[in-house]
C-alpha cells in the first residue's frame, strides 16, 4: 500500500482526489438518464422504470458524494463517505418515517418534520463521525452533505415512484417532472441543511478527537429545522402570500366564500412565482449561513495555530 492510496493525516488531500470526477459523472449520468428516457418512451418497456427512478434520483446526490471525496482530508476515507451516503440515507428515511407516522396535518407539521428529520441526520452524523479526526467545520460540512445527499436520494426515489404509479398505469411525464425538480433542488435541500449542522457540530470540537457540547449546536439544529420547515412549506406560504397580495381575493372569500375563475387564475399564477421566490430566499439563507460558519471556524483555526508555540 502506497502513501497515495490512503487518506493523509496531515490534512492535505490526495492527488487522485482532484480530477473533477463529480462533474464528469454528472454529465455521463445525465446522458444515460436521457438515453433511458428515450428507450423507455420508444419501447414502452415498464421494466426500465426502476432504472429511470434510480438513475434520476441518485445521480445528483451521488455527485455530491464525489464532490466531497475530492475535498475531504484527515481520517475520513472515500469508503466511509460512500457508506455514509448509503447507510446514512437508508437509516435516515427509515427513522424519519417511523417518527413521522403519527403526524397529522396542522400549522406545525412542517416544523415538526424538520425537527424530526434533522434530529435523525444529526444522530447519524455523530455515529458516523465519531472516529473522524481532526474534527473541523469543513470535515463536518462535507460529511453532513454526504449524509444529507443519501437522505435526499432515497426520499426522491420514493417521490418518483409515487409520481409514476397512477390508476391509469405508469405516468412517465409526472415521473420525469418529479425527478427533474428534486434533482435541481437536491443540493439546496437536505444536503445544505445537514452540511450546516455538520459544520457547527464538528467545528465545536475545535480540531480535537472528541465531540464537544456547545449551545451553538442546539441553536443551529433549531435553525436548520426551521429552514427545512420553510422549504417544505414554500408552496403553502406562496399561496397565502398570493391571497394577501391580491386584495380582490380576500374580498371575494369574505363575501362570496370562494374565488371567481379570473381571480383564482391570477392567484395561482402569482403563487407559482412566489413559490420560486420563497425557495430562492430560503436556499440563499442556508448558503449564506454555511459560508459564515465556515469562515468563522476557519479564522478560529488560524488563530489557534498562530498561538501554538514553534518547536
Amino acid at each position: 500500500m502506497t502513501a497515495e492510496s490512503v487518506d493523509r493525516p496531515d490534512g492535505v488531500p490526495h492527488p487522485h482526489h482532484h480530477h473533477g470526477w463529480w462533474w464528469k459523472t454528472l454529465l455521463t449520468g445525465l446522458a444515460l438518464w436521457i438515453l433511458t428516457i428515450v428507450v423507455t418512451a420508444t419501447t414502452q418497456n415498464t421494466n426500465l422504470v426502476p432504472t429511470l427512478i434510480l438513475l434520476g434520483s441518485f445521480l445528483v446526490p451521488f455527485c455530491v458524494v464525489l464532490f466531497a471525496i475530492e475535498r475531504v482530508t484527515g481520517s475520513i476515507s472515500s469508503l466511509q463517505l460512500v457508506l455514509a451516503f448509503f447507510v446514512g440515507g437508508i437509516f435516515g428515511v427509515l427513522g424519519a418515517s417511523l417518527l413521522e407516522v403519527n403526524l397529522h396535518q396542522s400549522y406545525w407539521m412542517y416544523l415538526l418534520v424538520g425537527l424530526i428529520e434533522e434530529a435523525v441526520k444529526a444522530v447519524l452524523l455523530v455515529i458516523i463521525g465519531w472516529r473522524v479526526v481532526p474534527k473541523t467545520a469543513m470535515q463536518g460540512a462535507l460529511l453532513g452533505a454526504t449524509v444529507g445527499a443519501g437522505f435526499a436520494a432515497f426520499e426522491s426515489a420514493g417521490y418518483a415512484f409515487n409520481a409514476a404509479i397512477t390508476a391509469r398505469g405508469i405516468d412517465l411525464v409526472s415521473l420525469l417532472q418529479t425527478e427533474v425538480l428534486r434533482a435541481i433542488l437536491a443540493p439546496v435541500g437536505h444536503v445544505l441543511w445537514t452540511a450546516v449542522l455538520g459544520a457547527v457540530l464538528f467545528g465545536a470540537a475545535r480540531g480535537a478527537t472528541r465531540f464537544r457540547f456547545s449551545p451553538w449546536v442546539v441553536v443551529t439544529y433549531v435553525g436548520v429545522a426551521i429552514l427545512h420547515g420553510l422549504w417544505d412549506s414554500a408552496s403553502d406560504l406562496a399561496a397565502v402570500i398570493a391571497l394577501i397580495v391580491n386584495g380582490r381575493a380576500l374580498e371575494e372569500l369574505a363575501t362570496a366564500g370562494g374565488l371567481t375563475a379570473q381571480t383564482s387564475s391570477a392567484v395561482t399564477a402569482l403563487a407559482g412565482i412566489l413559490y420560486i421566490v420563497v425557495l430562492i430566499v430560503v436556499a440563499a439563507g442556508g448558503i449564506l449561513t454555511l459560508w459564515l460558519i465556515l469562515r468563522h471556524y476557519r479564522r478560529a483555526e488560524r488563530a489557534r495555530m498562530a498561538e501554538q508555540p514553534i518547536v
